[in-house]
C-alpha cells in the first residue's frame, strides 16, 4: 500500500471519531464478554503492567480494576483526545489504580519502549493500513512482553455479520483502486453520519499475526456480539 493511501485511510478514521466520539462512548460502556476468557490466563504479577494500545474509553482497564481487585499500573494509548478525556473519567481516583493516559496516533507514530505484564489490542487492527503495517505493529507489541506476560489481540470479523456487512459502502473514485483487498468504508448509523475504515482480517491473517509476534499461543477463541463470534482472539504469552 501506497504511503500516502494509508495516510489517507488513517485520516479517514480520525475524522469519524471526531464525529462520532460522543455516540462511540455511548456504545462502548460495557466490558467485552470475551475479556472473562483471559482472566485465568494473566500472569500474577502485581502490580500488573498493563499497556492498552487503543484504549479509547478505558473501559479494559475498568473491567481489570474491578476483576481483578489487585494494584494495577495502567498505560492507555489513544489517539483521540475526547475518548481518553472519557478514560480519565472512568479511571482517576480507583484504589490500587496508577494511570498513564497518552494521546498516540500508532498509524503515524513509533510506539515507545516499555515493559508489560499485559499487552492489549482491542478494536484496533481493522484501523491499521497495509498488511506489512499490521504485521510490524504486532511484532513490536510482542517486544513489550515480560517473561511470562502476555499479548493478546482480537480481530474483528465484521463481514461475517450480516447486519455490519450492510453498512459497507463503495469507496470514492480517488481510493478505490488504492485500497488491498479485505479494505472497506463502513458507515455509522447512530446520530451522527459518519465512515469509517476497517480491514476485515480473516483465519489466514490471524494466524500470520501470530507467527510474526514469535510469541507462543496459548488460547484462541471467538467472543462478542449476539452469535459470541464477532472478534477472533488470540492470547499469546512469552516464555518465562
Amino acid at each position: 500500500m501506497l504511503p500516502e493511501t494509508r495516510r489517507a485511510l488513517n485520516a479517514i478514521n480520525h475524522a469519524f471519531y471526531v464525529t462520532t466520539a460522543d455516540e462511540f462512548d455511548q456504545t462502548r460502556g460495557s466490558a467485552w464478554a470475551g475479556w472473562e476468557r483471559l482472566l485465568p490466563h494473566l500472569p500474577p504479577h502485581r502490580p500488573l503492567r498493563v499497556l492498552d494500545v487503543g484504549c479509547g474509553n478505558g473501559r479494559f482497564g475498568v473491567f481489570l480494576h474491578e476483576r481483578l481487585h489487585a494494584p494495577l499500573i495502567y498505560h492507555g494509548q489513544d489517539s483521540s483526545p475526547a475518548l481518553l478525556g472519557r478514560a480519565r473519567a472512568a479511571l482517576t481516583g480507583r484504589p490500587d489504580l496508577a494511570l498513564q493516559l497518552e494521546q498516540r496516533d500508532i498509524v503515524e507514530q513509533p510506539l515507545d519502549a516499555g515493559a508489560y505484564d499485559v499487552v492489549g489490542l482491542f478494536g484496533v487492527l481493522h484501523h491499521i493500513p497495509g498488511a506489512a503495517e499490521r504485521l510490524a505493529l504486532v511484532r513490536t507489541l510482542a517486544e513489550r512482553v515480560t517473561p511470562d506476560g502476555l499479548l493478546i489481540f482480537a480481530t474483528w470479523r465484521f463481514v461475517e455479520n450480516d447486519r455490519l456487512r450492510a453498512r459497507i459502502v463503495a469507496w470514492p473514485p480517488d481510493l478505490a483502486g488504492q485500497v488491498d483487498t479485505g479494505d472497506y468504508l463502513l458507515d455509522w448509523r447512530r446520530g451522527t453520519t459518519a465512515l469509517r475504515y476497517c480491514h476485515a482480517v480473516d483465519d489466514a491473517e490471524q494466524e500470520s499475526l501470530v507467527r510474526a509476534s514469535a510469541l507462543t499461543e496459548i488460547e484462541r477463541y471467538r467472543a462478542d456480539g449476539q452469535d459470541s463470534r464477532l472478534n477472533a482472539y488470540s492470547v499469546l504469552r512469552r516464555a518465562p
